[in-house]
């Protein structure tokens, strides 16, 4: 190390190790985070039964114009006088009507509260509520949120959003908390000029012919939908069909691409969807949505889980697109087709309630690309994909489940310590028809519904016969890996968890021939094994997130 070297870090480090703590560091909510995230009285007493979305994206100024009329119904009849509405500036709302009657509404940043006369419980209503304005321009979707505008490799316009990080209130007016899923579905009309293409949500209903030379693609979703999941896109688009053989049928299939895109589209589309979704058949139980379709639309960012209308944007090739750190068996798969795809199950059929868990859908989809893995190419590609796409990855710099209530999302490890959880738990019960069962039970079970990490906690436990409530307690809302300390004499060994929570128990494998499955507590238990291990040590099998300690 040269003597500038070493001055460069000494004078860097203090900054590097500030800004590390500032990143770990929990942000303070604020009355904004909590209307945003919690379940308010004004939101509480209306259950969201559908939203008729109609939008018109202005490509020259950026500007949107558009409504959405929502059906819904009192739960409530003893309610407040507001229901609230969010919608996240710059966007405005222009006027509220209920059942013709316009509104008064007030302003409290990204929550408009409206003023909404009694209404009887059990009764349905609509609220048409029309808006306007230059909304949140994404330039890193999907992480940053908000609606990209640009253009295709021949200059045409093209546009799409992607929100689920931000919240759908970005682009329309809704109720932006995760658990109200509109029951009935959605109908989303798409506003474009006549030489270009709008793509959403569902099935097609109809193109309809503007003398003002536009036409609107109006779009229908027939089964419960998240609130982020509803998107659109506008461009040169055309469609390929196709159809899956599935276990409810022909599942009808539509591959929306940029039109000089056609031919490498189709062949390629084909074979990786349709060997994903066997797959994903065969683990997770039928599509959730074959009312809707399959549908996935080339988009301009490397992808996203819109419910039957999936993002795609890895350019027909294996891997994923503008990511370098591609293990051997990333590059014999494309991941965002199997990612995105896997949310269909976890994520759209199976959605969190609050953001905080969020790991029930990415450590869920995490886990079903070592699946597709397996699934394509045998079992062993799958031990190898998982363990180079996960050893050494966590931080473990928080819990994988956040704060609840202010739209907070799960910790970074979400996606790999939740995927792999799931690994140990599968290697726990050492029954591939039990696991198997668990999958396609959860999407039975909790067909189109919202749900909590504790809620599917218990469904796993009781369908397996295994309590794995420590082992949930330890791996989700603790940052602490356990520890398997041993002792070795002559004829015996001690061993117990330790850096765990309270009574934590569970099954292992470890390095021992005749018995390798042994079940530590956090109290020291004493084996006398028939055969020592070969490296004088107690070592965890690899399916295992632990590690081991001798004590002397």
């Amino acid at each position: 190390m040269t003597k500038h070297t070493l001055f460069t870090r000494l004078f860097f480090l203090p900054l590097m190790l500030a800004a590390t703590a500032d990143a770990q560091r929990p942000f303070v909510p604020t009355r904004q985070d909590t209307l945003k995230g919690g379940s308010s009285p004004a939101r509480t007493w209306w259950d969201v039964l559908y939203y008729d979305l109609t939008i018109r994206p202005d490509y020259t100024t950026r500007n949107i114009k558009g409504d959405n009329v929502i059906t819904f119904r009192v739960v409530d009849d003893n309610h407040p006088d507001s229901m609230q509405i969010d919608l996240q500036a710059p966007l405005i709302i222009d006027s509220v009507l209920l059942n013709r009657r316009r509104l008064r509404f007030i302003k409290d940043g990204n929550v408009w509260f409206v003023m909404v006369p009694p209404q009887k419980k059990f009764s349905i209503q609509q609220v048409a509520i029309f808006y306007s304005g230059k909304p949140k321009e994404s330039l890193k979707a999907p992480w940053d949120g908000g609606i990209v505008w640009t253009t295709d490799s021949l200059g045409r316009p093209w546009m799409a959003v992607a929100c689920q990080l931000v919240g759908a209130s970005v682009w329309y007016p809704c109720k932006v908390y995760q658990g109200d899923k509109p029951d009935n579905g959605a109908l989303i009309s798409v506003i474009v000029p006549d030489t270009l293409v709008g793509v959403s949500n569902g099935r097609l209903q109809k193109r309809s012919h503007h003398d003002d030379g536009t036409s609107t693609y109006t779009w229908r979703v027939r089964n419960p939908i998240n609130n982020y999941g509803i998107t659109f896109y506008i461009g040169k688009y055309v469609d390929i069909a196709d159809t899956f053989p599935g276990i409810r049928g022909p599942l009808e299939i539509n591959y929306w691409v940029l039109d000089y895109n056609l031919q490498r589209a189709r062949d390629y589309l084909h074979v990786e969807v349709h060997r994903t979704l066997k797959v994903f058949e065969h683990w997770f139980g039928p599509y959730p949505f074959y009312e809707d379709g399959f549908k996935l639309v080339e988009a301009p960012y490397v992808g996203m889980e819109h419910q039957s209308a999936i993002a795609y944007g890895n350019h027909f090739t294996n891997g994923r697109f503008g990511f370098k750190r591609l293990t051997f068996w990333d590059l014999k798969t494309d991941r965002m087709v199997v990612h995105e795809s896997a949310h269909e199950w976890f994520g759209n059929n199976i959605t969190a309630k609050d953001p905080a868990d969020a790991w029930l859908q990415e450590g869920f989809a995490g886990y079903a690309e070592e699946l597709a893995v397996a699934g394509f190419y045998g079992d062993q590609a799958g031990e190898e994909f998982f363990a180079a796409r996960t050893t050494g990855k966590n931080s473990n710099a928080q819990p994988v489940i956040s704060r609840y209530g202010v739209f907070e999302q799960e910790g970074e490890d979400g996606y790999i310590k939740g995927w792999m959880l799931l690994h140990m738990i599968r290697a726990i019960l050492n029954n591939d028809g039990n696991f198997r069962n668990m999958f396609r039970g959860m999407n039975k079970h909790f067909y189109h519904q919202t749900v909590t990490t504790a809620q599917v906690e218990n469904y796993i436990s009781r369908v397996t016969g295994n309590d794995f409530s420590k082992v949930f307690d330890q791996y989700l809302r603790t940052t602490n890996i356990p520890v398997l300390e041993y002792k070795m004499y002559p004829k015996s060994i001690d061993y117990r968890f330790n850096n765990c929570v309270q009574n934590f128990k569970m099954p292992i494998k470890v390095n021992l021939a005749n018995n390798p499955w042994i079940t530590p507590t956090t109290k020291w238990q004493k084996m006398v094994p028939r055969s020592r291990p070969m490296q004088d040590s107690l070592l965890v099998d690899n399916d295992f997130y632990t590690t081991s300690r001798r004590i002397e």
